[in-house]
């Protein structure tokens, strides 16, 4: 499976803040993007929305509105879930890339992640979810492996979906097999069951979220 970093994008350069409005409304007319990235030099400063483009004067250079842009991205160390999130949470079908030292990379672009979403364990293979807490001290994932395999089950997927202070939520995607059996496992050693259903609302917010972004792939 791909890393989601492939999918790291360049195939339109970052706009500078020097450049007219008008490029930017140029670009939006091509490409059905929500939002594109605004450069000083090599310094990212934010994204210009084609909202704003609309409000703003053809003949004005970007600069001017600098204060109008979006700043939000990722960084390319981040995983699958929390880009998708950021994808929701900023109601935008483009995301910056920067890395550890606010150097720009490129962006994503919502249609390619969804894609890499929908190739990920949580969706394409057949399992059941399980969603469990555990004070954050006394858990491993090592652990948690041992439980699952010694059941005679795989583990499918695994990643903390809550951290809660002192407590830590972790979800997993777990073959079929002794789903019961692992569970009863997982009480013994004092992990709290939070979900134990295949169609947990773990699982139903990241479907509901894949098909609320997947209407900016029609914009």
């Amino acid at each position: 499976m791909d890393k989601i970093t492939d999918f790291i994008n360049n195939q339109y350069k970052a706009l500078q803040v020097s450049t007219t409005v008008a490029v930017a409304e140029d670009l939006f007319l091509d490409v059905a993007y929500t939002h594109f990235p605004i450069l000083e030099q090599d310094v990212f400063l934010g994204t210009i929305s084609k909202e704003d483009t609309d409000l703003f004067s053809s003949s004005d250079i970007i600069n001017d509105h600098k204060y109008n842009l979006a700043r939000f991205f990722v960084r390319n160390d981040m995983n699958w879930f929390d880009v998708l999130e950021e994808f929701s949470k900023n109601h935008t079908n483009l995301l910056p890339v920067l890395d550890d030292k606010n150097n720009y990379l490129g962006y994503y672009e919502l249609e390619d992640v969804l894609h890499f979403f929908n190739q990920t364990t949580f969706v394409k293979e057949d399992g059941s979810t399980l969603v469990i807490e555990k004070e954050t001290a006394d858990f491993t994932f090592s652990q948690i492996c041992q439980i699952v395999e010694s059941n005679d089950a795989k583990l499918l997927g695994v990643f903390i979906s809550n951290n809660l202070g002192t407590k830590t939520e972790i979800t997993l995607k777990i073959s079929q097999n002794n789903f019961n059996e692992i569970i009863q496992t997982f009480r013994r050693y004092n992990y709290t069951i939070l979900s134990e259903n295949q169609e947990d609302a773990y699982l139903a917010d990241l479907k509901d979220r894949s098909d609320y972004l997947n209407k900016y792939l029609n914009i």
